[in-house]
């Protein structure tokens, strides 16, 4: 592995106004359109299977094995969708990316664009975002007035139109076949599969699907070339990423290093866990994926190394929880949130997400009867895989693997309240009134 940073789409974040044309173009940007412009699509397509990037929206899959999906002999037009509704509680890395560096999604739209015969992408961007959205919008009509969008662009022949499109602002839209019925204008909800979005996405054509920091990273591939990329990282998991890491750390952010370091690492650059406090639990790629320990510190965070642990790398997004906090109220809070969150079409999800729920806010009163945590892994079972998407299985997820490692704590919920073993304001990042609410969610519990 190279240096413990790495920062590469990051590297310009500080600039003075970064997000500007002048500031990007001053550091090389759009020199890798010019670059990939000259060379035949599949030749843009083989560098990217050869750099060996992976989709950094969470599942991990090859992105130019992605792009070569895409059938050639379909008559309807290809459309290509990054994906920048970003959502995962605890995921905070495609946002500040868009707000420091909107140009880079725009090269790198550019480059896969013209690499799978696309003429129209799309950006969803959730709506609660106003900030990010119109600063995108802002780099799109640049990119427009300045050659890089639009007809003939450098005089290659090729053209492109790239749409900034608004969500309404809800969970499963991350899901990528709900993502395209909201952008088709219905409600959002997953597709069954087959057929896939590379064969029947978006209106019914081929469509190529990313995220966010995937399609960012293809600029500095086509500039430096895929023995660099591949020079960082391990040797399935290549190249540089954004961990976002939050929590009961120090110095809390945004961290760009190659995909293998380890939380060890991380935290050491974050100024460690909070002063007097030692760590508990944590979770690698945001709620949905399988929480870990202490024991875990040393584990690569990457996609192999994660699955060795019984998780997944998802999102990067490492939320931090030091011995202050309940695994109990915390894994109600992930479970309230996705019964919100549950479109409602699935039963196991939609029902199931409700039961768990009610089942966990006894154990967080105290009120939990002996036999009912064998009955949460029961409602569990009866959720996880039986879903049309990964909403339901990221639910069960924070769910199983926190009774997993903290089994002895959900029995306390037999006779003790979590609010008197792991009190609010002990763990609360700001000064909270620590027993009145306490007083009030107790009367509320056994109301």
């Amino acid at each position: 592995m190279t240096d413990t940073l790495t920062p590469v789409l990051s590297a310009q974040w500080g600039a003075e106004k970064s997000w500007t044309l002048k500031a990007y173009t001053a550091t090389g940007g759009y020199e890798a359109v010019g670059t990939a412009l000259k060379l035949a699509p599949a030749e843009v397509t083989d560098l990217v299977k050869e750099s060996g990037l992976r989709g950094r929206g969470g599942a991990g899959f090859p992105t130019g094995m992605k792009w070569s999906f895409v059938p050639k002999d379909n008559p309807n037009p290809t459309y290509l969708v990054v994906n920048a509704d970003e959502s995962e509680p605890g995921t905070c890395k495609d946002m500040p990316l868009l707000l420091a560096s909107p140009h880079t999604l725009v090269e790198g739209m550019i480059i896969a664009s013209y690499a799978i015969n696309c003429h129209i992408a799309f950006v969803y961007i959730r709506g609660e975002v106003l900030h990010v959205i119109r600063r995108m919008q802002q780099a799109v009509e640049q990119a427009y007035k300045a050659g890089h969008l639009g007809t003939n662009i450098h005089g290659s022949g090729y053209d492109l139109d790239i749409i900034v499109h608004a969500g309404a602002g809800a969970y499963i839209c991350g899901e990528e076949t709900a993502l395209l019925d909201s952008l088709e204008g219905r409600r959002g909800q997953p597709r069954l599969r087959p057929p896939f979005p590379a064969v029947a996405g978006l209106y019914a054509s081929p469509t190529v699907i990313n995220n966010v920091e995937t399609i960012a990273s293809v600029p500095s591939i086509v500039r430096n070339g895929s023995s660099w990329f591949g020079s960082m990282g391990t040797e399935k998991s290549k190249g540089m990423t954004i961990y976002s890491l939050s929590g009961h750390v120090n110095r809390p952010g945004q961290f760009e290093a190659p995909l293998g370091i380890t939380l060890r690492e991380l935290l050491d650059l974050s100024g460690g866990v909070r002063a007097g406090h030692q760590l508990k639990f944590w979770t690698p790629g945001g709620s949905s994926t399988p929480i870990l320990t202490g024991d875990h510190l040393d584990v690569p965070l990457d996609y192999e190394g994660m699955a060795g642990a019984g998780s997944m790398l998802g999102t990067k997004a490492l939320q931090v929880f030091d011995e202050t906090t309940s695994v109990v109220r915390t894994t109600l809070r992930w479970i309230e949130f996705y019964k919100h969150e549950s479109c409602g079409k699935c039963t196991p999800c939609r029902e199931g997400n409700w039961w768990l729920v009610q089942l966990l806010k006894k154990f967080e009163a105290g009120q939990a009867v002996d036999g009912d945590v064998d009955k949460l892994l029961d409602i569990c079972d009866g959720i996880g895989g039986k879903s049309f998407c990964a909403l339901a299985d990221g639910a069960v997820a924070c769910v199983t693997s926190a009774v997993r490692h903290f089994r002895a704590e959900f029995e306390d919920g037999y006779k003790t309240a979590a609010w008197e073993l792991f009190p609010y304001g002990a763990s609360a990042l700001f000064p909270v009134e620590s027993p009145d609410r306490s007083l009030s969610l107790t009367k509320g519990a056994h109301a």
